[in-house]
């Protein structure tokens, strides 16, 4: 039985990671119109007060030979709320609220200020900046560098201050080039582990209850 299970699992991330295989065999090239592409970005997120996804994480970590393979669902609503609920292969939940951080997982909950841990807090930071695209003007902390598929934009964000440098090499967020929303985040360590997150079945502008960003 317990074979069964992981042959299910697997066959489902299978079939999860195919549309993150399509990014990854995309041929990304210099992008040309840079400005016009953040003008464009800016508009688009601006008619944005919500979304909802599904997503698949994939972590590398050098010390293991087998890529850590997640799930899960993700919401977003402004203004700074943030619900990372995983549910395969175990149940974790992350809830960003305005400067507050909430995570339960199967035997514990803790509640903590975002400004009391600076790797959240710049997560935190990084995640709603993708999403409503602040993040490619932080001229303060990151260099950008600019690409394009046919389907995806693609800006690879190099940080500038040394604090950032110790746990981050660089940012790539993918754009669908259809609605400007995020296709795949990826965060590379400066130890050379990564993590990809693909967001799946994006719905946007849908109403999501208050009651979903509520620490309990």
């Amino acid at each position: 039985m317990k074979n069964f299970h992981r042959i299910r699992f697997g066959l489902l991330s299978l079939a999860l990671l195919v549309p993150a295989l399509c990014i990854s065999q995309e041929k990304f090239i210099e992008m040309k119109k840079t400005d016009e592409f953040r003008h464009q970005l800016g508009q688009a997120t601006k008619q944005v007060s919500s979304v909802t996804s599904n997503f698949i994480q994939e972590k590398n970590l050098s010390v293991i030979s087998e890529k850590i393979i997640s799930k899960g669902n993700f919401l977003f609503k402004k203004e700074k709320k943030l619900r990372w609920e995983y549910t395969d292969p175990f149940t974790y939940l992350i809830i960003f609220r305005d400067d507050k951080i909430f995570i339960k997982d199967e035997t514990k909950a803790n509640q903590f200020d975002v400004h009391s841990n600076k790797l959240f807090a710049e997560i935190n930071r990084i995640m709603i900046g993708s999403i409503q695209g602040t993040l490619l003007s932080d001229d303060k902390n990151f260099k950008p560098a600019y690409f394009e598929s046919s389907r995806n934009f693609l800006v690879k964000l190099k940080p500038v201050l040394p604090g950032l440098k110790q746990f981050l090499d660089e940012i790539w967020i993918y754009f669908d080039k259809l609605d400007y929303t995020v296709s795949r985040l990826e965060m590379r360590e400066s130890s050379g582990d990564y993590t990809k997150i693909d967001f799946l079945e994006k719905k946007l502008n849908e109403p999501i209850p208050d009651e979903k960003f509520n620490f309990k």
